[in-house]
């Protein structure tokens, strides 16, 4: 069975042919960091009519590069939510319309559930059940994971996730969007433990974390004292430094509580290298292993999209979605991924309302 996959939850647009039989067949995905470089985040209706513009351009490059003809697609996956309602519904709205040219189903993915299992798409893939670590720019969460479709969430960002205070103590420093991998840069340039920052809820003794107060500590820094680029740079450093060590600390801690030590990290954050060598480190000392995606599967994309898709029809987790003349797209900007289940998006809940949970 050929899976397409769409991804469009915010400011990447994603198409990807899966394979049952012979994997990932191919795969692309245009950035639009570019675009809102100049705005410094993400303008939501700039980034809906970006992704109308490259959905099309972007299957032809799909189709060619996997040597298939539309025709050859047996399911479309596309992600239903969480994200920018405006980004979904484009990738809803062109998956149905596909699926309706082509009378195949289209299947409502939700877009963590993608990145969990994007490493198995992986040559050394895990065994379920693992432990899954979800960093991304707006989640930080360890879920426990015993087959697909089966998430129990242990804890969670209370205030910013990991992500989202990478992103706003990158502003404060002065540096360009994205900010995550431009505080990684120049923290690669510097020195840890000259500025002392706190590490939030590391002995809180549950799985919670917290970053506000993070990003906090280092605003009063920067307001209080004159910065110059070395400064800036051990400041950069430090702040890595907490964040890695809270999110491997209670990714052991995860770990001990099931007592499983098999843990997989997926998202945007996951392609981090300090937090990689922290993780692996942290696991590797108490006998287990950490298992990631391929680096161009960390950041939204096509191709984990399309996987879960195929995960989900092979075992029966997921219904086509009712003809458009009948309902409404399946779009969930607001979607707790512990609250899935083989109906959340059964009939009577298709909706393109952002109210809804």
């Amino acid at each position: 069975m050929r899976v397409l996959g769409i991804e469009s939850s915010c400011d990447e647009t994603g198409l990807a042919l899966y394979d049952t039989e012979r994997g990932l067949l191919a795969h692309a995905v245009h950035s639009q960091v570019a675009m809102h470089e100049v705005y410094g985040g993400v303008v939501p209706e700039l980034a809906s009519r970006d992704h109308i513009r490259r959905l099309i351009p972007l299957l032809t490059h799909v189709l060619a590069a996997s040597g298939c003809t539309r025709r050859d697609i047996d399911a479309i996956a596309y992600t239903a939510g969480p994200g920018l309602a405006g980004a979904l519904l484009v990738g809803a709205s062109f998956a149905e319309a596909l699926s309706q040219a082509l009378n195949i189903p289209a299947l409502p993915v939700h877009h963590l559930e993608g990145h969990l299992l994007s490493p198995l798409l992986a040559a050394d893939a895990p065994d379920f059940p693992f432990i899954a670590l979800l960093v991304s720019g707006g989640h930080t969460q360890l879920m426990c994971v015993t087959r697909v479709g089966a998430y129990e969430l242990l804890g969670e960002s209370l205030d910013d996730a990991a992500g989202e205070a990478f992103d706003k103590t990158a502003k404060l420093l002065g540096l360009g969007y994205p900010g995550g991998p431009a505080l990684a840069r120049l923290a690669a340039t510097g020195k840890p433990g000259r500025f002392k920052l706190p590490r939030p809820m590391l002995t809180s003794g549950d799985l919670s974390f917290s970053f506000s107060g993070l990003k906090t500590a280092v605003l009063t820094l920067v307001r209080n004292t004159t910065l110059n680029e070395t400064d800036r740079a051990d400041l950069a450093a430090e702040f890595q430094e907490a964040v890695t060590e809270v999110i491997a600390t209670k990714a052991l801690a995860a770990c001990r509580q099931r007592r499983l030590f098999r843990l997989v990290v997926a998202g945007g954050v996951g392609a981090n290298l300090r937090l990689r060598q922290r993780l692996d480190a942290t696991l590797s000392a108490a006998g287990g292993r950490v298992f990631y995606p391929e680096l161009d599967l960390c950041t939204d994309n096509g191709a984990m999209i399309a996987f879960c898709g195929a995960q989900r029809l092979a075992q029966g987790l997921t219904q086509p979605m009712q003809p458009m003349s009948q309902g409404a797209f399946a779009i969930r900007p607001r979607w707790p991924l512990d609250q899935l289940s083989m109906d959340s998006l059964s009939t009577d809940s298709l909706s393109t309302d952002s109210s809804r949970p």
